[in-house]
């Protein structure tokens, strides 16, 4: 595994780990066993699309305009710092707001529709996508490829894990401190790259 590819899984998976409405929604559709495949292939598509577009966009940007990537550096981690301090935030709200998606559920059409619109309507998917992982990938000059594979291959793994590992999980993410010290580990993450993105 190069370390270009691991990269991009790494950030790839501590970005998609923030608990929001599009995983609540994959999380609930996965605890019902309700059109588990087609959300999850839904979103992971979704996904590699978006990382596609950043990782290709940005390396053109980057040849027309040199001095883009350290000023997307700089914003990316300014991104991330807030992100994680988000994160931190959530860790500490009510718990109510950690619990997965009460609506959705029902026939496919409507479990689709609902899945791409918290997946293309959400403006945080493309500042994740296109924007963080599209910047950060000019780090690694003629690996591009391999890390947007690596962020890829991290959408699809999360989705079908959180997607089919969902039954597995009931007992344990039935409790808000499960949900909670997940929140704090994805603070750590951001900051941790963050620094990374700083200090490099």
């Amino acid at each position: 595994m190069s370390i270009a590819f691991a990269a991009g899984f790494a950030l790839g998976l501590s970005l998609i780990l923030a608990i929001g409405a599009q995983n609540a929604f994959v999380l609930r559709q996965g605890l019902r066993g309700a059109h588990v495949f087609a959300v999850c292939l839904t979103c992971a598509v979704s996904d590699a699309i978006l990382i596609a577009a950043g990782v290709a966009g940005f390396a053109v940007i980057n040849e027309a305009i040199p001095g883009i990537a350290p000023v997307m550096r700089w914003g990316g981690a300014a991104f991330l710092i807030v992100y994680g301090a988000l994160s931190f935030r959530a860790a500490l709200g009510p718990a109510a707001a950690l619990e997965p998606a009460q609506s959705g559920t029902g026939s496919l059409s409507r479990a689709l529709a609902t899945c791409l619109a918290l997946t293309w309507l959400n403006p945080h998917v493309y500042l994740d996508t296109v924007v963080l992982l599209g910047s950060v990938s000019t780090q690694y000059d003629g690996q591009q490829v391999a890390f947007g594979a690596g962020a890829v291959a991290a959408s699809f793994a999360f989705f079908f894990s959180l997607g089919y590992g969902a039954r597995l999980l009931r007992p344990l993410f039935a409790k808000p401190a499960a949900w909670r010290i997940l929140e704090v580990v994805v603070g750590i993450t951001m900051w941790a790259i963050a620094a990374k993105l700083i200090l490099g």
